[in-house]
């Protein structure tokens, strides 16, 4: 049972958090049955592929144990080789997942190892960063395995996360997240299901077969605009039970199609994502690189973080080709947008006009459609 995709599974997944709200709207604190809930609907989620179920479990008493044990050796050993060796080790899975899968499909994977991966490698760092001492193993066990966004995100930080998990509400100040909830609940509902749905019907599957240059300009735009319905409308409804629960889970869009330039883009597309990419990849490169001065000029250190970054997650989605083209492109506009604002002086005379604005925006727009093509493997078949 894949997580939003059944009427049977909104069914029990309701009938799971009808007393979560009951303890929500009493003041009381819902973590201890909200485990127990969780606990259940991931059972109902993995139980009709025991092989998934079996790496899971075995993946989160791996990462349980990295995360206990890590602090103790954190204060016996120094140097970067110990934080290195338990992040390749949480790593591990994840990357033989994604190497073997161009060959056999779902081997050693399961639903969500991606999104459970960095929230473990978020954790280690963390505590490397000192700004973890410990995590119990109740608040790792429910932070790591929180079914709303086990499968495609948001991703959340643990500090953020945590804070949530350990706040009592009172009944009025729940009433008020569970309304935003249930709205947000709705709203993803229509954007998936209805117009999502209704693009993927009567648009995507609707465009002639050939690679002409009109069939895929109409495909880009037909997948462009399904991609951002289906995930949107996927991100509010697990944003929106994430707050049934009390949680109040980052947002993972916000208005996209307004961005006026590719920096910005990243800034509103899948936010969860590019943030977590930017603070534990990009900015440790370049400050590594800086500290360290592997590079002259500190727009050189820039301009790889921004190369390593998206490669890597052009890879993190796949190690086919379409991906990997995808994330140097993404990771190539980034370097040119960035060049082209530091060095135009017509950028830097007219970037506030309103004309400017209107053009940069729609300039904007056909790059990140094209880079959905990219994305969608289409030019590859």
């Amino acid at each position: 049972m894949i997580p939003y995709t059944s009427s049977l599974f909104f069914y029990v997944m309701s009938l799971a958090l009808v007393p979560a709200i009951i303890m929500g709207l009493l003041g009381k604190n819902i973590k201890y049955y909200g485990l127990l809930a969780n606990l259940f609907i991931l059972f109902l989620v993995f139980g009709q592929s025991w092989e998934q179920a079996a790496y899971l479990v075995v993946f989160y008493l791996v990462n349980l144990h990295l995360v206990k044990v890590y602090p103790r050796l954190k204060k016996k050993y120094q140097g970067r080789w110990l934080i290195w060796t338990v992040v390749i080790i949480s790593l591990l899975p994840l990357l033989a997942s994604k190497a073997w899968a161009v060959f056999v499909p779902n081997f050693l994977g399961f639903l969500g190892l991606s999104y459970v991966t960095f929230r473990v490698v978020q954790i280690l760092l963390e505590i490397h960063d000192g700004l973890i001492d410990e995590v119990s193993w109740f608040d790792f066990t429910y932070f790591v395995l929180f079914f709303p966004t086990i499968s495609s995100g948001p991703i959340d930080r643990s500090r953020r996360f945590i804070q949530d998990l350990n706040t009592r509400h009172t009944g009025k100040e729940y009433l008020n997240i569970l309304g935003n909830g249930i709205y947000k609940i709705f709203f993803g509902v229509f954007y998936k299901f209805v117009i999502g749905y209704a693009i993927d019907t009567y648009w995507l599957e609707k465009v002639p077969s050939g690679h002409t240059f009109l069939h895929t300009i109409d495909y880009m735009y037909a997948y462009g605009f399904y991609l951002f319905f289906d995930f949107a409308g996927y991100s509010l409804i697990a944003i929106g039970v994430s707050y049934v629960l009390g949680i109040i889970t980052p947002e993972n869009f916000n208005k996209p199609f307004l961005s006026r330039d590719m920096k910005e883009f990243w800034q509103r597309w899948h936010m969860s994502l590019s943030f977590w990419f930017r603070d534990f990849i990009y900015i440790r490169f370049v400050m590594a690189a800086l500290r360290n001065k592997w590079f002259k000029n500190k727009y050189a250190a820039s301009y790889l973080g921004y190369m390593l970054t998206f490669c890597l997650m052009g890879a993190w989605h796949g190690l086919q080709a379409h991906y990997l083209v995808y994330g140097f492109y993404e990771g190539s506009l980034l370097v040119l947008t960035d060049y082209y604002q530091r060095k135009s002086a017509l950028y830097k005379k007219y970037k506030s006009n309103w004309f400017m604005s209107a053009v940069s925006v729609l300039a904007t727009i056909i790059l990140m459609f094209f880079g959905f093509l990219l994305f969608s493997g289409y030019l590859f078949t």
